[in-house]
């Protein structure tokens, strides 16, 4: 596994562009909402620490995961972002409804990012089970809002 031993939430706050005139959506599942309040925190309070103005970070909430792509799509017309991030947690049930739903919002994002000059960053956990989604939205992993935040500091800055 890629994050073995790994805290997905250090960084190098010195080596980030200026993030100060940035305007950054959040669009966020509530489908395991557990997991994707925490991965929203993180990422709000991460992009606070590197200057977004509060007022300038746009939160939009959707049912679930695979509503992500519309709410990006929306918000990229509404709120005119320079970046935006894409939360969700997807946890591995007993049935193939998990590859549907990984399978369709990878693609979506994707297409959002090929069709439009708004950057989506991908922050939904793929996970076999709660114990490696809990890991990675404030456990041992750290918290994968963080590592979404600074990308979407660095792509809305290229």
């Amino acid at each position: 596994m890629a994050t073995d031993h790994t805290n997905l939430s250090e960084y190098d706050k010195d080596s980030l562009p200026d993030a100060s005139h940035l305007k950054i959506g959040l669009v966020v599942s509530e489908w395991n909402p557990e997991i994707t309040d925490s991965l929203y925190e993180a990422a709000q309070a991460t992009l606070l620490e590197n200057g977004v103005w509060q007022n300038n970070i746009f939160k939009t909430d959707v049912p679930g995961s695979f509503e992500l792509i519309m709410g990006c799509k929306h918000m990229i017309k509404e709120n005119k972002p320079d970046a935006i991030i894409a939360i969700g947690s997807v946890i591995q049930g007993e049935t193939r409804h998990f590859e549907f739903v990984c399978q369709a919002v990878a693609q979506g994002i994707k297409d959002l990012n090929v069709h439009s000059d708004t950057p989506v960053i991908f922050c939904v956990l793929t996970d076999d089970t709660l114990q490696q989604a809990q890991d990675r939205s404030g456990g041992k992993h750290g918290n994968k809002g963080v590592e979404a935040a600074i990308a979407a500091i660095r792509m809305a800055t290229l």
